[in-house]
């Protein structure tokens, strides 16, 4: 049986990070491929993974990946860069502790890491792909360097949208579009639709500029029927902590009534109790897992598009659309929504439907194939390659 390794820069739990953890224990459930998890530092999903009795090591090291950004500037990304290639060595050699027959690399950061380590070890890399490689995001130096390393060392993609693929050399390299899936579970009842004066609105996700929830308050602000409650369900990671106090003084001047939750380990109780759920980033969002999540849990939602949410929200029959940044087409949204607590209802209900289509035991069916396939082609061209030196070692004189 095939034995896939993955590989994490960072145990902290983001979007990125909880997929994997939903990804990687469909995989070991459903027996298909054997799974570890490998961490370069600790953290909270750590024991998560452990939890789900995935093999979970850490092999911890110096390098602080909060240290390694765009703002790095070129000489701190370059130094950056080389010790994550020093520490690809010592990973190389846990990777064949564990048996691998291919190594996933679960980040940009990841990748470079995995380059070396799948080099020693002499196994395919994949990189699984949840980030969009754009200049809007990383910025054009880092974002070029990223597509020439990933082109040049990985042999296969998983990317979790296809506007995410879009945005990788794929060539003819194996690729994969792999939904982000979610752990369906029990459909919960809950509470129907609150009239508007009473609508309560929330917004999951990290507080960083690109989300957008200063648009969202804005755009909240300029509605005919103010929200009786407005959640910000989310931390600050990465230095973020002043757009947070700028979303509280935002709020306080707006007179609007929002609650800051911090980060949560579980946004599901505040899923299943908002009448309707806003997606805003400003920049094109990879997938968007809270939109499948908000949609399971029976809200009516509100993304914004470009990018991923447009490959799972129907408008107007599952949702509605935006363009991201824009407020007055936000501020539209809500104020058809707020209004109508039955087309709540109505988008809610198929909104539930949709939710199934991003079931997690499908992603990892489809990864597992993906996976099983890059390993027996290594397989079959190392076989090749010994053969062919073997001939070649007994026809010479």
């Amino acid at each position: 049986m095939t034995t896939a390794v993955f590989l994490a820069h960072t145990a902290a739990p983001s979007g990125a990070e909880l997929a994997t953890l939903r990804l990687v224990s469909a995989l070991r459930d459903q027996g298909r491929l054997d799974v570890a998890m490998v961490y370069t530092e600790d953290g909270p999903m750590v024991e998560r993974m452990r939890a789900r009795g995935v093999e979970t090591r850490v092999l911890r090291t110096r390098f602080d990946s909060r240290s390694m950004t765009i703002a790095s500037g070129p000489l701190g990304l370059a130094r950056g860069f080389l010790t994550l290639l020093r520490h690809g060595w010592a990973l190389g050699a846990l990777t064949t502790e564990l048996g691998a027959r291919v190594l996933v690399a679960e980040s940009s950061k990841a990748l470079v890491m995995g380059a070396v380590a799948a080099r020693r070890a002499r196994v395919p890399l994949v990189w699984q792909v949840h980030d969009r490689i754009a200049a809007d995001y990383f910025g054009r130096l880092p974002t070029l360097a990223l597509r020439v390393l990933g082109r040049l060392v990985s042999r296969g993609y998983l990317a979790n949208s296809r506007a995410t693929a879009a945005t990788l050399p794929i060539g003819r390299r194996p690729a994969l579009v792999a939904y982000p899936g979610i752990e369906l579970g029990a459909e919960v009842p809950r509470a129907d639709q609150r009239p508007p004066a009473d609508t309560v609105v929330t917004v999951v996700g990290r507080l960083a500029p690109w989300k957008g929830q200063d648009v969202l308050l804005r755009a909240v602000a300029a509605t005919k029927t103010l929200p009786r409650h407005i959640f910000l369900v989310g931390g600050t990671f990465f230095d973020e902590e002043p757009y947070r106090a700028e979303l509280e003084a935002l709020a306080r001047a707006l007179a609007l009534p929002v609650t800051f939750t911090g980060h949560v380990d579980d946004p599901g109780p505040y899923l299943r109790d908002a009448d309707i759920l806003v997606h805003c980033s400003v920049l094109p969002e990879p997938f968007g897992q809270v939109v499948v999540e908000g949609m399971h849990a029976g809200c009516a939602v509100i993304a914004s598009g470009p990018g991923g949410p447009t490959e799972i929200v129907e408008p107007g029959t599952n949702g509605l659309l935006v363009t991201g940044g824009d407020e007055q087409q936000l501020t539209a949204a809500l104020d058809t929504l707020i209004a109508d607590p039955a087309l709540r209802t109505r988008l809610a209900t198929a909104a539930r439907r949709r939710a199934t289509d991003f079931d997690i035991t499908e992603t990892a069916h489809t990864v597992a194939a993906f996976l099983d396939t890059i390993a027996q082609r290594n397989d079959a061209a190392r076989t090749s390659l010994f053969r062919e030196r073997t001939a070649y070692g007994r026809a010479r004189p």
